[in-house]
């Protein structure tokens, strides 16, 4: 029989990320995610104000984020049953509205991840080019990716500007 201290030590091994659909349960966790991936993933790359501003253009109320899965195919990332990074996809329009990763676990291949399968999805519906507005903290990680500067953008939320850049990528089905 094991003993508490065999109990309660930590796994050996990380917890597992699982890729998913949203679902409506996870609209709270998608509110978190937006909003500390901005206020502490953003720091090097916005002032505080701007952080704000840009925390405050979307509701911290899972009511809102569940209304948006009507508007975007959302795609989730899921780590011990909590979403911990998203996408949101407009398939029609060949485009990424939105991408967050809670913080502490940016840099680990969420969004990549998350960038793949909304990729495929694309390509599935037979559209050959995904565009996105992206913020500073992921644009050098873009470029990286094969994505394209189409130019710099200025977005203005409740009277902060902040940089953005729009980026496209041309898709290939890549044959195994």
């Amino acid at each position: 029989m094991p003993t508490i201290d065999e109990l309660s030590a930590p796994e050996a091994s990380p917890a597992r990320v699982t890729y998913r659909a949203a679902l409506a349960r996870d609209a709270a966790d998608q509110a978190e995610v937006f909003y500390h991936a901005v206020m502490q993933g953003a720091a090097n790359h916005y002032t505080l104000s701007q952080r704000r501003a840009w925390a405050n253009a979307l509701p911290r109320e899972a009511s809102a984020w569940a209304v948006r899965h009507a508007l975007y195919t959302t795609l989730v990332a899921v780590c011990d049953g909590r979403c911990v990074g998203f996408l949101e996809l407009d398939i029609e329009q060949g485009r990424i509205e939105t991408l967050y990763v809670w913080p502490s676990l940016a840099g680990r291949g969420i969004g990549t991840t998350l960038l793949i399968h909304a990729e495929r999805m694309l390509l599935e519906q037979g559209i050959d080019r995904v565009e996105i507005e992206a913020s500073d903290v992921l644009f050098d990680r873009l470029l990286r990716r094969g994505w394209e500067n189409r130019g710099e953008q200025w977005v203005e939320r409740s009277g902060e500007s902040l940089k953005r850049y729009r980026l496209e990528k041309r898709l290939s089905a890549i044959e195994t």
